[in-house]
């Protein structure tokens, strides 16, 4: 295997732009931060995964594989095997079969060192669950996770090697990094990002209602659209029934809704604009969140729920979880925080502290230098050249 002068090449397998969702979103940062870093996109291409009948059209996809089809699996498998290495992301359920288990089809194939991301990582995985990690860790030259949590829970779940493990902080964009733009007299409390069941928004619109009486009274934004494929099932079901909650409640003076799914450059304007973040997931497995890093990255104190990553990140004084569930514990947080200028002005400055070394030019390089050494020990074998985009 040969390296040109930008490093070994990399096949990314992941939803892709114009796919809505965060393993699309990040795959995209990961791929930019590698390529700005080298100075070139030469030798980075993307295995994009499609469920429906229009696929990218970005010039990073080499191959759309239709998800659940032999012959797309078989032709996205020869196009990765021209690369020198091979990134997959892994999240149940984004290929086909029973908790996505057509990946492991996919990686029985693979010839090239492949470096797995596992964006969820169960604390009790069903058999099969357990059984899809454990293989796709007996193939992996590497395994990255963002979180430390996410570590211990392949070292003691799956009984993994911690050095075979490499923890990289999910990436957070420098736009996200300027100076607060918090004005007027009424605090923003935002929460952003894809809406649908398990966000935990009611218990955060229902924390609010205690909130009335406080002068000033306080803004609290839910922006985002809601998840395509919540939109596909159930359309704007989940919304309306945020809607009327707060209809119910009397809080439309307080409570506001954007559906728009903004450009990177507009959300963060918006997220420097707010006082604080919240984020009231109803999930207790989540390792890893691109907003929880996102607002951090902000210097915004967050008020969180107890879900792994953000115990985490906040447990060093960038802000404070609560329990699950628990609208009142969330609307005392919040009250604590918007009456305390202090405390919060100490959060984002603990805050600032801690996303350093998170932003994306040194996640793109952390990440090449890992796949430059899965690479390394196959250098002598001799290169096939990574192919170009191929019809799907």
């Amino acid at each position: 295997m040969q390296f040109d002068v930008h490093g070994a090449s990399i096949g990314f397998v992941s939803t892709y732009p114009p796919t809505v969702c965060g393993l699309a979103t990040y795959t995209a940062s990961l791929l930019d931060a590698v390529a700005s870093d080298r100075g070139s996109r030469s030798g980075l291409g993307v295995v994009g995964l499609e469920t429906g009948s229009a696929g990218s059209e970005s010039r990073d996809v080499m191959f759309h594989h239709r998800v659940g089809s032999a012959a797309s699996l078989e032709m996205a498998t020869r196009v990765l095997n021209t690369y020198d290495t091979v990134s997959l992301q892994h999240e149940f359920g984004i290929f086909d079969g029973d908790d996505g288990d057509e990946v492991l089809d996919l990686v029985a194939g693979l010839t090239s060192p492949t470096a797995v991301t596992f964006h969820t990582l169960l604390q009790h995985p069903t058999r099969h669950q357990r059984m899809i990690i454990d293989r796709l860790a007996a193939h992996a030259a590497r395994m990255m996770v963002m979180s430390e949590t996410g570590a211990r829970r392949l070292t003691d779940r799956h009984g993994i090697d911690p050095e075979r493990i490499e923890v990289i902080p999910h990436g957070a964009d420098a736009l996200f990094a300027g100076p607060s733009l918090v004005t007027g007299d009424r605090p923003l409390v935002l929460t952003w990002g894809l809406i649908g069941p398990g966000k935990g928004l009611e218990w955060a619109i229902e924390a609010f209602a205690g909130l009335t009486g406080m002068d000033p009274q306080p803004r609290y934004l839910i922006a985002g659209a809601t998840h395509p494929l919540i939109r596909e099932a159930a359309g704007e079901s989940y919304r309306q029934e945020l809607v009327s909650l707060v209809h119910r409640l009397g809080l439309d003076d307080m409570v506001e809704f954007d559906d728009r799914y903004l450009s990177r450059q507009a959300l963060a304007l918006m997220v420097r604009r707010a006082d604080l973040v919240v984020l009231p997931y109803a999930s207790v497995e989540q390792v890893t969140s691109g907003v929880l890093v996102e607002a951090i990255a902000a210097a915004k104190p967050v008020i969180a729920t107890r879900f792994p990553h953000a115990v985490e990140l906040l447990s060093g004084g960038a802000g404070i979880t609560v329990p699950h569930g628990d609208p009142a514990a969330l609307s005392a947080a919040l009250r604590s925080l918007l009456a305390d200028r202090r405390l919060t002005s100490r959060m984002a400055r603990v805050a600032g502290r801690l996303a350093d070394g998170w932003y994306w030019p040194t996640i793109g390089r952390r990440f090449d230098a890992m796949m430059a050494g899965i690479a390394e020990p196959y250098r002598c074998t001799p290169p096939i050249p990574a192919m170009s985009r191929v019809a799907g």
